[in-house]
């Protein structure tokens, strides 16, 4: 198979909610145009900021119909992250994944049973990369949350020869050495996504052309200004840029994490609700006094613009 390289921002939506709690999908359409106007290249969907993890999967595959529908003409490359527990779930997945034509589908190392060794994750992902065997398929490194400390430098080597549909990796982890090792692997074979958007200046300098984010949702200019000036050799500009990255992303800590995204996607003008339970999401004064520290941020012209 091809590898096409994604080269550009992707996006990691956030699953939109009614104030009950069930999945506002009439709002994907609109979702999708926010990020074609923001010139973002693709959607990583159902993936940690999509609560991939706290939806079912009858509810992942709604979100992936949606999605797809929104995404007839091709516009944005749509991957489906299918999980990491449950191989038949993520096979089920991603045979439907298939079947509404979206682009790709990636998946996790599980969490609760861990594997043991980076030849039993290689036999998990191969499991279910066999059953689309003519889709691209990524492996999601993110391994503060599965708990999958694994070089991946190792796990490519080890499924390279076994799975031809193998696109590349999300890596979202700090271990720089092991990415350039990942990037270099056969003259740059794979595509290696970068997934710290507060680090992406630093991933670019070894060669990173394309990442997925949950601040590309709301953000996106910022980081084609980044990429903009990184390209210009503009240095001087380009660390001021992941400066603002830095800044913005301080304010995810400051209002609770994850959650904090929602809060950005409802001040640029577009209503996620909030997330599931265990995720706490702020208050309505502490919405007020988040938004007083987003316009101290003085970035207005760095966020996107809904369409």
């Amino acid at each position: 198979m091809t590898i096409d390289k994604l080269e550009g921002l992707v996006a990691a939506p956030f699953t939109p909610m009614h104030p009950d709690g069930e999945i506002n999908l009439d709002l994907i359409k609109r979702y999708h145009s926010l990020l074609k106007a923001n010139r973002v290249v693709g959607a990583f969907i159902n993936g940690s900021t999509g609560e991939g993890v706290s939806t079912t999967l009858r509810e992942k595959l709604v979100v992936a119909e949606a999605w797809a529908g929104a995404n007839s003409g091709g516009e944005i490359k749509v991957i489906n992250h299918l999980g990491g527990t449950c191989y038949k779930d993520c096979i089920e997945l991603a045979t439907e994944s298939k079947r509404m034509g979206l682009y790709a589908v990636a998946l996790t190392s599980p969490s609760y049973f861990k594997p043991a060794n980076v030849k039993m994750l290689a036999e998990f992902f191969i499991r279910v990369a066999e059953s689309v065997p003519e889709m691209p398929v990524y492996y999601y490194h993110i391994p503060v949350l599965t708990g999958g400390f694994f070089n991946m430098i190792d796990f490519i080597r080890e499924i390279a020869p076994r799975v031809p549909n193998f696109a590349g990796i999300k890596y979202t982890h700090e271990d720089f050495m092991d990415f350039l090792s990942c990037l270099n692997y056969e003259s740059g074979k794979y595509d290696m996504l970068w997934g710290r958007d507060e680090n992406f200046l630093s991933a670019m300098v070894l060669g990173a052309r394309g990442a997925v984010g949950s601040t590309y949702n709301y953000a996106a200019p910022l980081y084609l200004k980044l990429m903009e000036a990184f390209d210009s050799n503009d240095l001087g500009q380009a660390r001021a840029l992941q400066q603002k990255s830095i800044d913005m992303i301080t304010l995810l800590g400051k209002y609770g994490g994850i959650a904090t995204g929602k809060a950005f996607m409802r001040f640029i003008g577009l209503e996620c609700g909030e997330f599931r339970l265990p995720v706490r999401n702020m208050s309505r004064s502490d919405y007020d006094s988040f938004v007083k520290d987003v316009k101290s941020l003085g970035m207005d012209e760095l966020f996107s613009k809904p369409d």
